[in-house]
């Protein structure tokens, strides 16, 4: 396994409690995608450092050669299965699941025009299907990837997950917003209705080792001008503010609301004290390049694909899970510095 991802996830190891998932079959739809891979390692580095642990990963995908390469380090094991199949269609398993962690969803921005649909179904039937599957199976657990984008255009400079604004039901960028809210609905009623246990998380902006670098958003575009050796190019004013989390950090906080979180409630993931402007994140980024020739170039952008967010400034406020006794320690510079070499490493 890579050096870098190696060291993360040992520091995970470090924070959880790895008797939550011993002797447990937990399932994880879109198992493969960028957030919840780093958490099928972190299950598969416990079953392989303790003799006992015996956590059984099902692993649903959609696109099996993509996960196959994700997983390869894991597939020697019986105790991870991963199985292509599109969780908009009813899942049948034979035997019992202790967890379910439904993170399904098609997160890019890039998707929201020229596929909605396809980003929205996953996030209402697929949970759906999913959360019978938990009635169906006494799923003791059940962990909802939602989204910050869930808060829509808030006034508030630091939202909790209370302060709600508005998201345009007809705009078809709100395909993912939209269908992420009504997931959570979802949610919160059968926590209710079947007195289940449901946990709900909002990640915001989170980077780190394996992410996509075609992923149509400008941190992975940042990452991957650097690692391609070319300018940074930002098309738009560079105004618009964002917080970044390094993905091992957010992973630790997923698990630990997963653990200690209150069901029928949803918690914000995100590094607030870690915000900067799209401008200000490229000038961080070329920091972590000591000696480097490369340039920040501003250039116009027109890509009648890409919807651009309506939301100026999206930071959370994250007290509610501090109280689980979850704070994120990776700084920008720290954090991409990682990122950045854990490619270079990948190409060694």
């Amino acid at each position: 396994m890579n050096k870098i991802v190696s060291e993360d996830i040992l520091e995970i190891s470090n924070e959880i409690e790895r008797s939550y998932f011993q002797n447990k079959t937990i399932l994880i739809s879109g198992a493969s995608g960028f957030l919840p891979a780093y958490i099928v390692d972190f299950l598969m580095h416990l079953n392989s450092n303790y003799k006992d642990q015996q956590t059984k990963l099902i692993c649903l995908v959609r696109n099996l050669p993509k996960a196959l390469s994700r997983f390869e380090t894991h597939l020697d094991s019986p105790l991870i299965d991963v199985i292509s199949h599109d969780i908009n269609i009813p899942f049948n398993y034979e035997f019992d699941i202790n967890i379910i962690i439904h993170a399904a969803s098609q997160a890019s921005p890039k998707y929201y025009n020229v596929d909605p649909v396809g980003t929205l179904l996953p996030n209402v039937i697929g949970t759906n299907n999913l959360l019978q599957l938990a009635l169906t199976k006494k799923t003791s657990s059940f962990l909802f990837f939602s989204s910050g984008e869930v808060y829509g255009q808030n006034r508030s400079d630091s939202f909790d997950e209370k302060d709600y604004g508005v998201v345009d039901p007809l705009s078809v960028r709100s395909s993912y917003a939209e269908s992420k809210r009504m997931g959570e609905n979802m949610c919160v009623s059968y926590a209710h209705q079947y007195k289940m246990d449901i946990k709900i998380i909002r990640p915001f902006h989170t980077y780190g080792p394996k992410m996509n670098l075609d992923d149509g958003r400008v941190f992975a575009d940042f990452v991957s001008d650097i690692i391609e050796n070319k300018n940074i190019i930002i098309k738009s004013d560079g105004k618009t503010e964002r917080c970044y989390c390094y993905l091992k950090d957010a992973v630790i906080g997923f698990l630990k609301v997963l653990i200690y979180g209150d069901s029928g409630h949803a918690y914000n993931i995100g590094n607030p004290d870690e915000t900067y402007s799209v401008s200000e994140l490229a000038k961080k980024i070329l920091e972590t390049q000591k000696d480097t020739k490369l340039k920040l170039i501003f250039q116009e952008h027109d890509n009648k694909d890409y919807l651009k967010s309506p939301y100026f400034k999206m930071i959370p406020n994250i007290n509610k899970v501090r109280e689980l006794g979850w704070n994120p320690t990776t700084t920008v510079l720290e954090g991409f510095d990682r990122t950045i070499k854990s490619y270079i490493q990948n190409d060694k």
